[in-house]
């Protein structure tokens, strides 16, 4: 897709090309990250670039502490996180402390396609379980699908691709689910892009047995940063263990820790967040428009992506012909939906207004 983009717009003009297919986010951080990060630079700290503990900075990991024991009611220490290099550092980091040869990881479809890879990166088996059509898991499917070889049940809420927010009550039963050693990862680099007043149920605080995967990539809008952390819930029996395994493997797996400045800057400004007004009025605009066009168009609760259904059935076929009217969409078949198809709303508002003609002319040429 990132090739057939760049040959698009050596061919057509960059104006003429409607990129929906990178969730890359196309506002700048907040001002007071911008602000703390000129203050962490210019701060005459010693060994500010140097070696640290593998977990990261105690200063950091305990004002995050604080915030994860303010939302989810736990007592959660600076023991219990570990700074990242993203979500995706987190979520590698806790496979490779848990998974032995073979051990099975459930994800919920459609899921984040890399999510695959690093269960297999660490051995494991990957088991696919289908949510129902408002992309909510089906608790009855995962406890068929769980068994003596299963380690971890893999979430990730808000949802990639499809903008689901998992409910508090499917949460609990799914806490009621994951009995020792099986362990909920919860990926939550949604967490604070939610629309209509919506919030993200606290999964810390619902599910007994788990570890949250977090990253301000979306939130700060600094997804080149590479910043995040894990946070290990303090009910968890085994918390220690865990804890003890998962900073040596956040060493072994070659990243070593989180980058030291974006440590301090994310500990000076925690909950920055950027003008979700801006990605609301998008998915207001597109889901509107597309519904109207007849395209099955939800509106997402949360993330920065819309998962309409494809006139036809094919996916990939329909993407080829967005691609022809200088669109670039990703085939929900990638994300183990068929039939539908991924829109990043990363794009300006202007570029959605005039990609629409090109959705409406490939929805009539699918359905002649």
């Amino acid at each position: 897709m990132f090739e057939a983009g760049v040959r698009l717009r050596q061919e057509r003009g960059a104006a003429n090309v409607f990129d929906y297919s990178l969730g890359n986010p196309d506002v700048e951080p907040p001002e007071e990250v911008l602000e703390a990060l000129r203050r962490v630079v210019a701060e005459p700290r010693p060994l500010s670039h140097g070696y640290m503990p593998n977990a990261g900075f105690p200063d950091v990991r305990a004002t995050i502490a604080r915030g994860l024991a303010e939302r989810s009611g736990l007592a959660f220490t600076g023991d219990d996180v570990i700074m990242t290099v993203g979500a995706a550092g987190a979520i590698n980091t806790t496979l490779k402390a848990i998974l032995d040869p073979d051990d099975e990881v459930i994800v919920l479809k459609p899921y984040f396609p890399e999510y695959r890879f690093y269960v297999q990166n660490h051995g494991g088996r990957v088991v696919e379980v289908e949510t129902d059509e408002q992309f909510q898991p089906v608790v009855e499917k995962v406890a068929q699908a769980m068994g003596p070889r299963t380690k971890a049940v893999l979430l990730n809420t808000p949802n990639n691709p499809t903008g689901a927010i998992y409910r508090a009550e499917t949460l609990r039963a799914l806490s009621a689910l994951a009995r020792q050693p099986v362990l909920v990862i919860s990926d939550e680099p949604y967490r604070a892009l939610t629309y209509d007043g919506v919030e993200a149920p606290e999964t810390l605080a619902h599910v007994e047995r788990a570890v949250v995967a977090f990253s301000w990539s979306k939130a700060m809008a600094i997804a080149g940063e590479r910043i995040g952390y894990l946070a290990i819930s303090p009910r968890l029996a085994e918390a220690a263990a865990l804890r003890n395994a998962c900073t040596f493997a956040n060493r072994i797996l070659g990243y070593v820790n989180a980058p030291a400045l974006w440590q301090r800057v994310v500990a000076a400004v925690p909950d920055a967040v950027v003008d979700v007004r801006l990605y609301q009025a998008k998915r207001d605009l597109l889901c509107g428009a597309l519904t109207d066009m007849g395209y099955r168009a939800p509106r997402p609760q949360g993330s920065y992506y819309v998962f309409p259904e494809t006139p036809i059935a094919d996916d990939v076929a329909f993407t080829a012909m967005l691609l022809e009217e200088g669109i670039l969409a990703v085939p929900g078949i990638g994300f183990g939906r068929a039939g539908h198809m991924r829109l990043s709303i990363t794009l300006p508002l202007r570029q959605i207004e005039l990609s629409l003609p090109g959705f409406e002319r490939a929805l009539r040429r699918a359905k002649a």
